[in-house]
């Protein structure tokens, strides 16, 4: 035993201390795909090849540093992401203008005379058993519309499901024998090259052969010299040409990617040696016996994604609902609560006291999750981890990036549903914003709106330049990097050991927020704070924190640009600019349950509630916990509203001309953007 404990531990002592990758070791499932290999590493000996059977075989081989990479699509992305292997996307496959975007479609024969509300009893053909286009798309979508009645696992197998549903199917890797494989002509209905009938062009194949009445393949998959024989099915009971898919698909979903282990180290690696092969065409696979191989022969360039994607970010929301649309139980859906996701031992808290009063007879309607971060907040409600929360306008934007939805907005007074972008000084000690350049600065936060966005965004439109850490040479802008010169000022927590909490983006920092980056500009840390209207009137004249007991509105004032200071009273005439207020984000499908559940917590615990041992809009322990203590009530965002739509034209091309910078964005915002296709920004 001691022997063996001793050979785990210098095992992982090996792993950790790893000398960089010499070699890219490519996993591969076919014996064509081999050939590709090996060609490949003729013309590029830093490659190897692996073989293994599937692309499930593949991803323990990834997973246990066996094989560094495959190509996978988003279904099979999805199983690589999860535990034990936690294998993440490093590189999309680019299709040309849709970027790393391609459609899910219903392929018919022309003439053939049904619609997708009439596939029961027909002939199916799949590219394989958890392909994305070919089965979690189509049968996720088919069970969304209640084409196909299915209520959950603990009823039946979703396979069994399918079986009952169609005729007869051919789904590579289903049980052979079964139903699901009649179609197929490999006796094993091998999911692999070794079926005729796997893959985008052996489901497209099946149909083409006569054997099948609908194929669901990509896009792409019709040659175009066959495209005036087949049309598409319509979600909407029509049907439409080949060629317009773009109208007429089941979803729009992410490109297939090349996984491999979380090490950014080894995913340059990797890049680096695919986009340096010279005399090789990475994406055609004739003369190798099969389509396809190794990557897609559509593809026209590998697009490297950020270190800090994952499968859960790749895939997007709506793909990530679809698939575990598949996995649902018959009772997973009865819940009557929400999941609020609180940012920091402050909120916990006040949440905490929040989920204790919400109960009923059926348990709270009210649960609390921590994370550390808003972007950590933002993709756990993408997991599925958390539900709700409430956010500035800023993170709207990077959540409706993300695939989220503004559900409710903060209300400070009644019915107008905004506020003002303000700069605030300690009165007589900045004259003109001309005169801020080479002064500390006091952010609310980075990719926030009033302390970031909005002021950044015309210091980078006066100046054209994007070194904001020239024009200020230090200040607190929690959310920063570490390093960076707009951490200097932060305070932390304030305690002289264990302040690991610095810069952090969270109530923990005590800088951070509107009540803390006026706190910064009180204390002296900065010279100005860029905070919203009301936010010095909060904390001022005896009102606020015990910190702020001290303070008089009347020794600070506000600078804006083309205007002199002015008293801090004066926010409608000297402002940065007017912006959206606070939004309640939610995944698209929880829009109507988490507005039911607020209205009626409100009701309960807004400023007019019934009950008094709470407060939704009041906070204790801190400022602003969980919602704005400016907050009156919370207001119905019309579903289907887009984050873009909610935040305005003004807003969104104020944020994007600061887009210019490249650095400007967080790794959260960079990942969904490169990354996902379900974006409602």
């Amino acid at each position: 035993m001691k022997y063996i404990l001793l050979s785990a531990l210098f095992g992982c002592l090996a792993t950790a201390f790893a000398a960089p990758a010499e070699t890219v070791k490519w996993c591969v499932t076919s014996e064509a795909e081999l050939g590709k290999c090996a060609a490949l590493k003729q013309r590029a000996p830093v490659f190897t090849c692996v073989l293994r059977t599937s692309a499930d075989l593949c991803i323990q081989a990834i997973a246990a540093g066996e094989a560094d990479a495959i190509t996978l699509d988003g279904g099979e992305i999805y199983r690589a992401g999860l535990k034990p292997y936690v294998l993440q996307p490093i590189i999309s496959e680019n299709y040309g203008p849709d970027s790393s975007c391609y459609y899910a479609v219903a392929v018919v024969k022309k003439g053939s005379g049904f619609n997708i509300k009439e596939l029961q009893g027909k002939k199916s053909c799949h590219t394989g058993l958890g392909k994305t286009a070919g089965w979690v798309v189509p049968i996720g979508s088919l069970v969304a519309m209640d084409i196909i009645r299915w209520s959950g696992v603990e009823d039946m197998p979703i396979e069994e499901a399918v079986s009952n549903f169609f005729s007869e199917s051919c789904v590579p890797g289903a049980t052979a024998g079964s139903k699901l494989c009649k179609l197929c002509k490999s006796p094993t209905c091998s999911k692999s090259a070794l079926e005729p009938y796997y893959g985008y062009d052996g489901a497209f194949k099946c149909l083409q052969d006569g054997v099948g009445e609908v194929a669901f393949v990509k896009h792409v998959t019709v040659p175009v010299s066959e495209r005036d024989k087949y049309e598409l099915l319509c979600k909407d009971g029509t049907r439409a040409p080949v060629d317009s898919y773009k109208k007429c698909h089941l979803a729009r979903i992410p490109s297939h990617a090349v996984v491999s282990r979380s090490d950014p180290e080894l995913a340059q690696f990797i890049y680096t040696s695919l986009t340096t092969i010279r005399g090789f065409d990475l994406f055609s696979s004739t003369g190798f016996g099969a389509a396809d191989l190794m990557f897609h022969d559509a593809t026209q360039s590998l697009d490297k994604l950020p270190d800090s994607s994952n499968s859960f970010l790749y895939l997007g929301t709506e793909l990530m609902s679809t698939i575990r649309s598949l996995k649902k139980s018959t009772v997973s859906s009865a819940s009557t609560s929400i999941k609020w996701c609180s940012v920091g031992h402050a909120e916990k808290e006040k949440c905490d006291t929040w989920s204790a009063n919400s109960y009923t007879e059926e348990g709270p309607q009210i649960q609390c999750q921590k994370s550390t971060t808003v972007d950590d907040c933002i993709q756990r409600i993408m997991r599925q981890e958390a539900d709700a929360m409430s956010v500035d306008g800023g993170q709207v934007y990077t959540a409706g990036l993300c695939g989220l939805v503004p559900a409710m907005a903060e209300d400070s007074n009644q019915f107008q549903v905004k506020y003002y972008a303000v700069a605030v000084v300690k009165k007589g000690t900045v004259a003109t914003w001309d005169d801020l350049k080479g002064k500390k600065s006091c952010h609310t936060g980075v990719d926030r709106t009033a302390g970031w966005n909005i002021p950044m965004g015309l210091i980078h439109k006066k100046t054209g330049s994007c070194e904001f850490d020239k024009f200020f040479p230090s200040g607190c802008a929690p959310g920063s990097n570490p390093n960076s010169t707009f951490c200097q000022q932060c305070i932390g927590n304030d305690k002289p050991v264990g302040n690991d909490v610095k810069c952090r983006a969270s109530n923990d920092e005590l800088y951070y927020g509107y009540t803390g980056a006026f706190r910064c500009l009180a204390n002296g840390a900065g010279d100005v704070a860029f905070v919203k209207h009301i936010t010095v009137l909060e904390n001022s004249d005896g009102k606020g924190p015990s910190w702020a007991s001290t303070l008089r509105s009347e020794d600070y004032e506000l600078i804006c640009p083309g205007g002199g200071p002015v008293p801090v009273t004066d926010f409608a005439s000297c402002n940065l600019a007017g912006v959206p207020s606070h939004a309640v984000v939610t995944r698209d499908e929880l829009h109507n349950k988490v507005v039911t559940i607020l209205q009626d917590q409100q009701a309960k615990f807004g400023p007019s509630g019934t009950d008094t041992l709470f407060r939704m809009f009041e906070s204790k322990t801190g400022r602003n916990l969980l919602f704005s203590d400016s907050t009156r009530c919370l207001q119905v965002v019309p579903k289907l509203t887009s984050a873009s739509a909610y935040l305005g034209s003004d807003y969104m091309t104020a944020i994007k001309s600061l887009r210019v910078c490249k650095d400007s964005a967080s790794d959260l915002e960079k990942s969904c953007t490169l990354s996902s296709c379900q974006s409602s920004a």
